[in-house]
């Protein structure tokens, strides 16, 4: 069986150096390539498919600095934008927020998995995407269940998406503007967050969102 070709795409060279070294070093793997952001993923993806190499697999951090972020890209990449059809997309981050799994799955995320799973983990979680199954690390399973199985409403993907914005400090207009609604529409979403998170005002939202790990806290930063 040939070796499965994995596009490695982080920002970190230590990082993407230590990764290369892991999956060099397990069995049916190879790194076709590396990338340090969405845009240089995708430059890479056409590359590689126009020597008659593509990648099997792309191995996606999510927060890439100044450059385009994991679920930008994922989305670019299932929309055929680095040629067709498109590689599964397995993402390998550090978060595990409920906003950052929901945004990865909207994309077409075929996976996701932490950077402190072990090394056969993550070799089991690449095989399944190359096969087209799904792969998710432990808790991030246990999270999305636990959204499923919770006896209160679940935030929506919106609500949550809205969370992250006032997380960033963005009034209700530049809210509307970001997300493309009117500011009543904004308004009526807050409603149902602080019911839904049991709050009576933006402060205390976005504290209880950080605290069960609904949101990032603003301002943290892929490893």
């Amino acid at each position: 069986m040939n070796a499965i070709r994995v596009l490695l795409v982080d920002d970190h060279p230590v990082v993407r150096a230590g990764l290369r070294a892991m999956l060099t070093e397990l069995e049916g793997i190879t790194v076709a390539a590396e990338a340090a952001d969405g845009a240089a993923a995708l430059a890479a993806l056409s590359r590689l498919r126009a020597l008659g190499e593509p990648a099997d697999v792309v191995l996606m951090d999510l927060q890439m600095g100044a450059g385009m972020d994991g679920v930008t890209a994922t989305g670019r990449i299932q929309a055929g934008d680095g040629g067709t059809p498109a590689p599964p997309v397995l993402i390998l981050t550090t978060f595990d927020s409920d906003a950052d799994i929901l945004a990865a799955v909207e994309a077409g995320a075929s996976g996701y998995m932490l950077k402190d799973a072990p090394p056969e983990q993550i070799r089991q979680a690449v095989l399944a995407a190359a096969a087209g199954q799904t792969a998710l690390a432990p808790e991030v399973a246990a999270r999305l269940l636990g959204r499923m199985r919770s006896p209160g409403p679940a935030l929506s993907a919106r609500e949550i998406q809205l969370l992250g914005l006032l997380a960033a400090g963005l009034a209700n207009r530049a809210i509307a503007k970001e997300l493309f609604i009117s500011e009543a529409t904004v308004k009526t979403h807050l409603v149902h967050i602080y019911d839904k998170l049991g709050v009576q005002n933006r402060t205390a939202a976005v504290a209880a969102a950080v605290q069960q790990r609904i949101i990032r806290p603003h301002g943290s930063a892929d490893q």
